[in-house]
């Protein structure tokens, strides 16, 4: 790598730091971000026990966010690892989870390539991370590899801005994100499939209680075993 290219990477890498740690404290008014209503509670824990496996399960929570899904797979009773680039994310996340008086192994560092060193996993989650990546096919080769034989990936992903996203969410400075907005359920399926045994797609954009409100884009979850 020349150093141009490192000086590039390391400018997009605190931009995007930043980006995320402003948005941290407002993160959860979102009501899929939050959960705090309880049918949207309840519909996410419904479909995150149909998709991974039986708890107890070593699941790494990529892009954890302020916790929310991290505090669910604890209550199931799951060991879980979550990683997230903004430190003020992961400080939400480790509060929710003390707050309610459950583990959780929470670190600061980059979901696409989380340093978790010679761990392995059972399961690994992404929800709404890979449109935010600079790039998103290697984090699902890094994702792929942390898991056992016999795992499960489960990807919650979408196209729920399009036509309306910068080339750069990051801003002046940041490279473009190759897939901003999102991906349509058929671009996954094909950037995953070579690096799984087998997978299944299930559409979620009439399932309104997910997302505290009707929606009209697409949003759906690829399940996949490696």
């Amino acid at each position: 790598m020349h150093d141009t290219d490192a000086g590039t990477d390391a400018d997009t890498h605190t931009a995007i730091t930043t980006y995320w740690d402003n948005v941290a404290p407002v993160f959860d008014e979102e009501p899929d971000h939050g959960l705090r209503a309880p049918e949207t509670r309840a519909a996410w824990a419904r479909l995150l026990r149909s998709w991974l496996p039986p708890e107890p399960a070593d699941v790494l929570d990529v892009g954890c966010g302020t916790g929310s899904l991290a505090l669910l797979l604890a209550e199931f009773g799951h060991r879980v690892t979550g990683v997230d680039l903004a430190p003020r994310m992961v400080a939400a996340a480790r509060a929710k989870l003390a707050a309610a008086g459950l583990a959780a192994r929470f670190l600061v560092g980059d979901a696409a390539a989380p340093a978790t060193g010679d761990l392995r996993f059972d399961a690994v989650l992404c929800r709404h991370l890979l449109w935010t990546l600079p790039d998103p096919d290697a984090a699902l080769r890094a994702w792929t590899s942390l898991l056992r034989p016999g795992g499960t990936l489960v990807l919650v992903e979408g196209r729920w801005c399009r036509g309306g996203q910068p080339d750069s969410l990051y801003g002046a400075g940041a490279e473009p994100l190759p897939w901003a907005g999102g991906i349509p359920a058929a671009g996954l399926e094909a950037a995953v499939r070579p690096l799984v045994s087998d997978l299944r797609v299930t559409h979620l954009s009439a399932a309104s209680a997910l997302w505290g409100r009707p929606v009209t884009d697409e949003r759906y979850a690829l399940v996949a075993t490696v």
